[in-house]
């Protein structure tokens, strides 16, 4: 991405320089004891502080469709980190059109026999896209190598090729940021436990996320590789404590904005334009079915 100037979140601008502090910061935080004593943000004080990262987040939308650039955003983690939720505070308030949202499905048996990542491809951005994958390709090197859906060298394998993979995705001009969510023990086991009996979040418990739950340690080594093989200079990883929700949605939507270069696009001043005259219009007499005001 160059030296080119970024804005942060709150509207300054900052150099965007290599950050060593990045990869250190990264390597301790999902150590327990890296986590930091900090309270949840209130509903208002998220709500007000998530507006401003709103507005940034349509300027930069604005410059993604004029400068014409690729940007691809991954996210992983266990079940219950977060995920769903960071993305839709990302996308709430920008276009369906310039953001995208990918999560698919388990792989059809003619995407089984391709090679493991090649059903992603087709969803990577094109000029003016922002791409964000809910899960990714790292399903090998997570639930699947955990799950017995591959064995240990086929994920061995993905993990020995996907730098290259992602060094070629970088090389085509996608800046492509890879977030990591960490939840601790005992936040997850809240989260899932809530699950069981709010009617909005019970499509979120399978028998896989049962199965997954229980094998914490698994999921932690299988992480743990996955960063060793994965996390390199091109394609790093961002690990985000995310047991306090508000606050790691703000701050995952504060450090991508930092992350991908933009700036604000000048506006014509708005003003409405006169509404046409009735003229010769009468109203309609077709009787319409309307919705019952029951609230």
């Amino acid at each position: 991405m160059g030296k080119a100037k970024t804005r942060k979140g709150d509207g300054t601008e900052v150099a965007d320089a290599a950050d060593a502090a990045d990869a250190a910061d990264a390597a301790h935080a999902v150590r327990p004891e890296a986590v930091a004593d900090k309270q949840e943000l209130s509903n208002k004080a998220y709500a007000k502080a998530l507006k401003k990262l709103h507005v940034e987040l349509v300027k930069l939308q604005e410059w993604v469709k004029h400068e014409g650039l690729k940007v691809c955003i991954v996210f992983e983690g266990r079940d219950g980190a977060g995920k769903g939720g960071t993305i839709k505070a990302i996308t709430e308030r920008v276009s369906p059109r310039v953001f995208r949202v990918v999560a698919l499905p388990a792989p059809t048996e003619r995407e089984k026999t391709q090679m493991y990542a090649q059903r992603y491809f087709p969803h990577l951005p094109a000029a003016g896209e922002v791409v964000i994958f809910d899960r990714s390709w790292y399903n090998r090197a997570g639930v699947e190598r955990v799950m017995g859906f591959c064995t240990d060298e086929q994920a061995d394998e993905f993990l020995r090729g996907i730098p290259l993979v992602e060094r070629a995705i970088v090389n085509s001009g996608v800046i492509l940021l890879k977030y990591w969510l960490e939840v601790s023990p005992d936040e997850q086991t809240r989260r899932l436990k809530a699950r069981f009996h709010d009617g909005r979040k019970i499509w979120k418990l399978s028998p896989m996320d049962l199965k997954s739950y229980s094998r914490w340690y698994d999921y932690s080594r299988a992480r743990d590789a996955m960063f060793a093989a994965s996390d390199t200079e091109h394609a790093p990883w961002f690990v985000a404590q995310s047991d306090r929700k508000k606050n790691v949605r703000l701050n995952i939507i504060h450090h991508l904005l930092s992350k991908v270069p933009y700036q604000e696009l000048p506006r014509d001043k708005l003003e409405l334009p006169k509404r046409q005259k009735r003229g010769d219009y009468v109203e309609s007499d077709h009787p319409l079915r309307t919705v019952p005001e029951r609230y």
